[in-house]
């Protein structure tokens, strides 16, 4: 069993997020996302691009990729984690997939453009390498740390991920800035080389984490016993899911807000391509205030939750969120977009630091199924993902304008809030 609060272990189970939030910010958000725009518009000659036999607008493409990946893990999450509880191979998944997904970064370096079809493959095994490797990531902090440290300590988490994903995204600005110093030939080859070095990164740092984690319980060989063991131990799971209000209320509100969260990380960066006319260069810099600024974020909600309770701490991140929706709408101008990114930053380090440590609290502390537990808070999450950046690419591809879309999600953050009222977290939590 792992030592709770032991702080080398804790360090080491933040250095993951250290490891696995370069691919979030460099090839989830800043530079893939304006790679892929950019490469497949001039080999097409426009927009619309050929994928297998269909013709389809090329953002619309790709967020129906992001969706479709998440999809994969909202399938395959509950019976894998199911199985990690009851077998003790949390870590092993843990290591499979992240291994899945920083091979298929570095596989990124051989997308140019007309290959479409391959580019796509590729980010969707690195979206379910990312997505299906913090399932049981999370699973673990239950069990490295006590309730009263749990928001500190997912703080903690966060911030090592914004910080290593900076100095990543640092290092990939100056290589696509002075491309010819370090040897490439033009911008392009030095962007692609940066996912070889996210991939690196991923794999390398994570082996802090697989260093020091260990699974609870003897590790069993997977057989068709413990394929079945495994969906008796989730079906247990979710019957407490289900009975527990508190737990019950909360992750239907954050399965609300989550639609509107993830949606608009995701897809900000095509956000401000399209509708604001930000260069590469412009939104790197954006993209860096928003993980710095999102440090402080996740540190003072932490703070905020400590001081009123985690509901009141994740209503007043909702609020914030629903004037950033209302604001993007009639956003015209560059340095109203600047300003809109700060408040983005910061309150998306608190909403993700406190949403994970208030469900942590909220799974029973005698209880070895951590997994299974952050498999439905995985599953909400991800579902909420597909349905909101389908929404969003929808709502894009009838109106065609994003700033539509970036108005509807604005409903998921109202309804989510309305929600987190009714589970009372203060009165449920004590």
């Amino acid at each position: 069993m792992l030592e709770k609060n032991n702080k080398k272990l804790i360090n080491a189970w933040a250095s993951f997020d250290w490891a696995n939030s370069v691919y979030n910010l460099i090839v989830t958000t800043a530079i893939f996302p304006i790679y892929y725009l950019t490469t497949t518009q001039d080999v097409y000659g426009g927009e619309m691009v050929r994928f297998f036999n269909f013709t389809i607008k090329n953002s619309v493409l790709y967020s129906f990729a992001i969706s479709f990946s998440f999809l994969v893990i909202v399938f395959i999450s509950p019976i894998l984690s199911g199985i990690a509880d009851f077998g003790g191979l949390k870590k092993r998944f843990m290591q499979f997939f992240t291994y899945l997904g920083s091979l298929s970064c570095i596989g990124l370096y051989f997308f140019t453009g007309e290959n479409v079809e391959y580019g796509i493959a590729c980010s969707v095994l690195a979206s379910i390498g990312y997505a299906g490797s913090l399932v049981f990531y999370n699973g673990f902090l239950p069990e490295i740390t006590s309730n009263e440290f749990m928001d500190k300590v997912s703080a903690k988490g966060f911030s090592m991920g914004y910080i290593g994903s900076v100095i990543l995204l640092i290092v990939n600005l100056l290589l696509y800035q002075k491309y010819e110093l370090f040897g490439f030939e033009n911008g392009s080859s030095a962007t692609r080389f940066g996912f070889i070095l996210v991939g690196i990164w991923w794999m390398g740092f994570s082996q802090i984490s697989f260093h020091y984690l260990k699974d609870r319980g003897e590790r069993k060989k997977i057989t068709w016993d413990i394929l079945g063991n495994g969906t008796k131990e989730l079906k247990k799971v979710f019957k407490v899911v289900k009975s527990k209000f508190a737990m019950n209320r909360f992750l239907s509100s954050f399965f609300l807000f989550s639609m509107g969260v993830q949606t608009v990380l995701l897809l900000a960066p095509l956000f401000a391509d399209k509708e604001i006319g930000l260069g590469a260069d412009e939104m790197i810099i954006v993209v860096l205030i928003i993980q710095v600024i999102a440090i402080a974020g996740a540190y003072f909600f932490a703070f905020l939750s400590n001081l009123k309770g985690n509901g009141f701490a994740i209503s007043t991140t909702l609020i914030i969120w629903i004037f950033i929706c209302i604001a993007g709408y009639f956003l015209k101008d560059k340095i109203s977009f600047y300003t809109l990114a700060a408040f983005l930053g910061f309150v998306m380090g608190g909403i993700q630091s406190i949403s994970r440590s208030t469900y942590s609290k909220l799974i029973p502390s005698d209880t070895k199924d951590t997994a299974s537990f952050f498999s439905f808070y995985d599953i909400t999450e991800k579902l909420a993902i597909v349905i909101g950046s389908l929404s969003y690419g929808l709502i894009d591809q009838v109106t065609g304008s994003m700033r539509n879309s970036m108005l509807f999600m604005s409903i998921f953050f109202v309804s989510g809030f309305v929600l987190l009222q009714i589970a009372n977290l203060k009165k449920n939590m004590e």
